[in-house]
């Protein structure tokens, strides 16, 4: 005979503010099998778990339900409680009773009643479960990082550091992500290529760390502790293991009308080309695309330039596949196109640029080696007009509702450039509201004000047109109250940031959570920040939202001592809640194999004895040391044969009735 215990928690006021706890109490006691109901004020402190512990001795409990927070929080925590008191942790379940019940509603009566609700479903599931035992599997002891740029860098430098081998896969033919595309860096103001640099010469020497650059993940299968990725290795054109970085193909190039990326493509770059000279590895690429023996079979003059017979244009892509006990994603940022917003005129003249393009303008390896002046006519401008906020917290629809969070500094960062370098120049910068939450920020900004005399408009610009040569931005003052019409020779746009959209197919992959605005969604957005969902999966930089580099850089540590954490691991324990199959209603039809994300389901031919006859039939067998009892097979399968453990459709249909009673 069953005997359940249910406890419901006070959650401080997070629960008892909103939901009668006495009387869910005194509700479940009715319930059939319950043996014991009780509530305290924090179920899931030492004292909390000790009633839980006792209560299970005394009464012989044979299974447990706790009323009380999202599972996500501390379902872990209540297993372990009920595995100290000597009760199968797979007799325990968890009635969310606050994000799906006292956070939604106002009304106690209301509330009171869907949390009895709740507690009922749980309860009637907890009598159906059976006790669960985890398996093992080993751990491969090697990392992926997903991205080149600072956030993978220094992941991968500390995991390296701990003894673990690292691959880094970055699209682009070099690492060093956008940092390397950065002037200087706020709030300190230094130079972001010498700081940025040496992580790299770093990576790249480093015996632990391979770089897989101008390549992309191609696949991703298994589970954590065992990922089997497959790369792809696109062809450069170019032989890596002879290629010296000297740079004389890229001189003798003929073909030298493709837009240069890393400039914001503010000049052009030949079709072969190393995209900086501080690349790591500084090893050339083919964009065959421009190229012209590609397009012609003419040419060539890269090849014989090249005295390291390193040109190879019969070179095709390369399938690696690896194994992996851990990835990480760092994919990045990109800028949002601010073209959806015409009144700034963006697109419709060169003097109106992004941030970015500014900051390459301004960089003394950019377009015009650091002299700033307008891309329309080579002049030197004489006012300069930031427009902040530019889609960002924009809930039109044609930008971001979020705050980018950087922009304020980097739009200080530029005015201050600006003003030390150019004192002739004015400069004016529109904006909504100045955040500078980090250390040393609102110093730097009242610098930028105080000191070096830059003119902040609380306020919107509403039109930027161009009238006989110049700029002129129609923009409100709201704090006195009037209407602006400046000239201006150059107009910047603070544009928001974005993920970088390669993330959602990796994410996809990997069976990865992302949110409404394309970011990757933590674990916990408190306790496991630097967690995905999908167990062995972790997020590093700004993939997981907008942060600046020393965020950015902190946030990547923590992202490598999670990792580590897990690498040290001999063994994992898996998960109980895996995918079985009856072989009597299996059809072998395969449309669970199909569905398998994780190869965990094969057939073969067994005879079995069906009611006293015996047959020879075709059955899916399901690997549980592979299972993660993601449930798509109980979905797929036809003839109802796939049934998931601690989550069967006889438990499942057990709490819809007692909703439904």
């Amino acid at each position: 005979m069953q005997k359940i215990g249910v406890f419901v928690c006070w959650c401080g006021s997070n629960i008892a503010g909103t939901v009668d706890v006495g009387r869910v109490v005194e509700a479940v006691r009715q319930e059939p099998g319950v043996a014991f109901a009780a509530d305290y004020q924090y179920m899931c402190s030492d004292s909390g778990q000790n009633l839980i512990k006792s209560a299970v001795k005394e009464h012989g409990l044979t299974g447990i339900v706790v009323c009380s927070c999202s599972p996500r929080m501390h379902e872990a925590t209540f297993k372990k409680t009920a595995a100290a008191a000597g009760l199968n942790p797979y007799m325990v379940e968890i009635a969310n009773i606050r994000e799906h019940c006292s956070w939604i509603h106002k009304n106690m009566e209301e509330a009171t009643e869907k949390a009895i609700v709740l507690a009922r479903a749980a309860i009637a599931k907890v009598l159906k479960d059976a006790p669960l035992t985890s398996g093992t599997t080993e751990v491969t002891k090697r990392a992926l990082v997903i991205g080149g740029g600072i956030a993978g860098i220094q992941t991968a430098l500390d995991i390296a550091e701990a003894g673990f081998a690292v691959d880094i896969v970055e699209k682009q033919p070099t690492i060093g992500g956008r940092m390397a595309q950065l002037d200087k860096t706020f709030p300190t103001l230094d130079c972001s290529a010498c700081i940025l640099t040496p992580k790299m010469v770093d990576a790249g020497a480093n015996e632990n760390i391979e770089l897989f650059t101008y390549s992309e993940v191609e696949s991703v299968k298994g589970f954590v502790g065992n990922f089997t990725v497959t790369i792809r290795k696109k062809a450069r054109s170019v032989r890596a293991d002879l290629c010296t970085g000297c740079g004389e193909c890229t001189e003798k190039c003929p073909s030298r009308k493709t837009k240069n990326e890393f400039n914001m493509g503010m000049d052009t770059r030949g079709a072969i080309y190393i995209p900086y000279a501080q690349a790591v590895p500084k090893i050339a690429v083919i964009d065959r695309e421009h190229c012209l023996h590609f397009k012609t079979g003419k040419c060539g003059l890269c090849e014989r330039t090249c005295s390291a017979k390193a040109i190879d244009f019969a070179q095709e892509d390369e399938l690696v596949t690896r194994n992996y006990g851990a990835i990480v994603m760092a994919t990045g940022f990109q800028m949002i196109d601010p073209s959806g917003f015409g009144e700034f005129g963006y697109g419709k003249s060169k003097d109106v640029l992004t941030s970015l393009e500014f900051e390459r303008l301004m960089n003394a390896a950019g377009p015009t080696g650091g002299h700033l002046v307008c891309p329309s006519d080579g002049r030197h401008p004489k006012h300069i007009v930031f427009i902040q906020c530019v889609g960002s917290r924009d809930t039109s629809g044609c930008g971001k509702p979020y705050c980018s969070k950087i922009c304020c500094m980097y739009t200080a960062k530029h005015a201050i450039l600006v003003r030390d370098k150019y004192p002739d120049v004015s400069v004016t910068v529109f904006y909504i509201d100045v955040r500078t939450p980090g250390k040393n920020f609102d110093e730097f900004y009242r610098r930028a004000v105080e000191e070096y005399g830059v003119q902040y408009v609380k306020g919107m610009v509403g039109k930027v047109t161009r009238e006989g040569g110049r700029l002129k931005v129609q923009g409100s003052d709201l704090l006195n109250d009037r209407q602006l019409h400046l000239e201006a020779d150059m107009v910047v746009l603070a544009a928001a940031i974005e993920p970088d959209p390669t993330a959602r197919s990796v994410a996809s992959m990997l069976t990865a959570s992302i949110d409404t605005n394309g970011f990757m969604t933590e674990a916990h957005p408190k306790l496991r920040p630097v967690e995905s969902p999908t167990a062995g999966v972790f997020l590093s930089g700004v993939c997981q939202g907008p942060k600046d580099i020393p965020e950015t850089v902190a946030q990547a540590s923590a992202c490598a001592a999670k990792v580590i954490g897990l690498l040290c691991k001999q063994k994992l324990v898996n998960n109980a809640c895996v995918a079985s199959s009856d072989p009597l209603l299996c059809n072998g039809c395969s449309s669970c194999e199909k569905v398998c994300p994780y190869g965990a389901i094969t057939y073969e031919e067994r005879e079995l004895n069906d009611k006293g006859v015996r047959r020879t039939a075709r059955v899916a067998v399901v690997n549980e040391a592979v299972c993660q009892g993601c449930g798509a097979c109980t979905v797929a399968c036809p003839s109802g044969a796939m049934d998931l453990k601690g989550f069967t459709n006889q438990q499942i249909m057990a709490e819809v009735d007692a909703i439904c009673r």
